[in-house]
């Protein structure tokens, strides 16, 4: 009867923690304040604690975890209302670098290490605090850099050339199956799609991957069954 009681409500949490957190609003970890992380945690440990304690109520843990969640999601809905309810739960950007001074009381502030700061910059693809204009803590702990007007990427429109507009490519053959919704949202069908397999010579149980490109053309990658025979990266 134990385990049948923690298999249940191992499944029982785990579908509470499914529901909360499609309430809660989904986010990836570099996104989350201070206070949805705690929270986060917090729910997840009473979640493992209500599937594996047989000697107390399975509806005590369940308030515990959907107040923390309704918690969460009244101060989200409150931060996206108030500016000074959103300085508080997630914070304010920090100059960290600008027009060629380091502000050094601001990273005592962040408490971020001047070491670290570096390491992100070179991360971001800039080996020199010469070639930044601006650099910004985010709430988040993610470093938003400006670069110099001498070192950014070189546009179109800085050359003044017009490039056609570029559309998403979209899946419309995986693991050799017809993704028919997908076909369709591209304006083509399977006549279509079969002038582009005989145009190139290929069986549609052959493709792994085919991409309707931007030019409206099919490319394809075939199912190669060998492995590749050392690892380079190890």
């Amino acid at each position: 009867m134990d385990i049948v009681k923690v298999i249940l409500s191992s499944l029982g949490s785990l579908i509470v923690l499914f529901i909360l957190s499609k309430i809660i609003g989904n986010k990836q970890i570099s996104e989350l304040s201070m206070f949805d992380y705690i929270n986060g945690i917090t729910i997840g440990s009473i979640a493992a604690e209500m599937a594996t304690r047989l000697d107390q109520s399975f509806y005590q843990p369940l308030i515990a975890m959907v107040i923390y969640a309704l918690a969460t999601f009244l101060l989200s809905i409150l931060s996206i209302k108030s500016l000074k309810v959103r300085r508080i739960f997630t914070g304010r950007s920090i100059f960290l670098l600008d027009k060629g001074k380091i502000f050094r009381e601001n990273f005592k502030v962040a408490k971020y290490d001047i070491n670290e700061f570096l390491a992100q910059c070179r991360i971001a693809g800039y080996f020199s605090l010469d070639e930044i204009e601006t650099a910004v803590l985010e709430s988040n702990g993610k470093i938003s850099i400006l670069p110099k007007a001498q070192n950014r990427p070189c546009t179109p429109a800085d050359l003044a050339i017009s490039v056609p507009e570029s559309r998403p490519e979209v899946n419309v053959i995986l693991d050799g199956q017809i993704l028919e919704k997908n076909l369709k949202y591209t304006g083509n069908d399977k006549n279509w799609l079969n002038k582009q397999l005989e145009k190139q010579k290929k069986s549609l149980k052959d493709v792994f991957l085919g991409i309707c490109n931007n030019d409206n053309e099919l490319e394809i990658y075939d199912i190669i069954k060998e492995k590749p025979l050392n690892d380079v990266f190890e």
